[in-house]
């Protein structure tokens, strides 16, 4: 595929209903603003991965495929390896965020230099957390006290399913990634924050909330695990 200015990378798993759903409303938007891009779809060992297969085709979107589920991380690094954009964004299956994001974190990326943009719930011209449970807002709150107080300090929204990175940067950071779990943007922020790379915090306005696999007691201990993970990978000299 040619070189184009966007590469915007979106794991899945058993979604493809989602990807029906989402992907031809993101292709008229981007297509509206003249912006030359590339989806890449990341099936993470679906059941039915060749339905996935078969609407990337037939969408115009570039299709990899991970045999067995291992995990978002592993999805979004894969696809992250393999874009060719100048500035790579990934986002989730059910494309969470309004459209306008997108112009926005390249602007930030492009004009304004930054290496990274990352979405922030928590800002004040964010629309989010009312608008989702009870439950899920206070596991979202604790997860990110714990990751914002003792592994990437100042960030309090590490979890926001939307960052974006200029290409050499995205390679520099996924080519050092380790885990495979929904860790995985901590370990992202935490590498970033190491390198001293330039991180824009970026407003985020909902626009829908179809999905979320990330189970706050089921998972809970194993992120937990992970933060442990990443501290032990700095300790030992992986991240250099």
């Amino acid at each position: 595929m040619s070189h184009c200015r966007l590469s915007l990378i979106i794991p899945t798993y058993n979604d493809a209903f989602l990807l029906e759903k989402n992907i031809p409303r993101l292709t008229e938007f981007l297509q509206s603003k003249s912006i030359t891009y590339e989806i890449i779809i990341v099936d993470d060992g679906s059941e039915n991965s060749q339905a996935v297969r078969d609407f990337a085709e037939q969408s115009g979107c570039r299709c990899f495929v991970n045999e067995e589920n291992q995990g978002k991380g592993a999805a979004v690094r894969k696809g992250m390896l393999e874009a060719e954009g100048e500035f790579c964004l990934y986002t989730d299956v059910d494309i969470p965020f309004e459209f306008e994001a997108i112009e926005l974190f390249l602007r930030y990326l492009d004009e304004k230099e930054f290496d990274m943009a990352v979405g922030d719930r928590t800002l004040p011209e964010s629309q989010y957390f009312h608008e989702i449970s009870f439950l899920r807002k206070m596991g979202s709150h604790f997860f990110s006290f714990i990751v914002g107080r003792f592994v990437v300090g100042g960030f309090f929204d590490t979890q926001c399913g939307l960052k974006g990175f200029r290409a050499a940067v995205a390679r520099d950071l996924f080519s050092n990634a380790t885990i495979n779990s929904f860790a995985f943007d901590v370990e992202l922020l935490y590498i970033a924050l190491k390198r001293n790379y330039d991180i824009k915090r970026l407003p985020v306005r909902l626009r829908s909330n179809e999905t979320s696999s990330v189970k706050l007691f089921r998972h809970g201990a194993g992120m937990l695990l992970d933060l442990l993970r990443i501290k032990a990978n700095q300790m030992s000299g992986r991240y250099h």
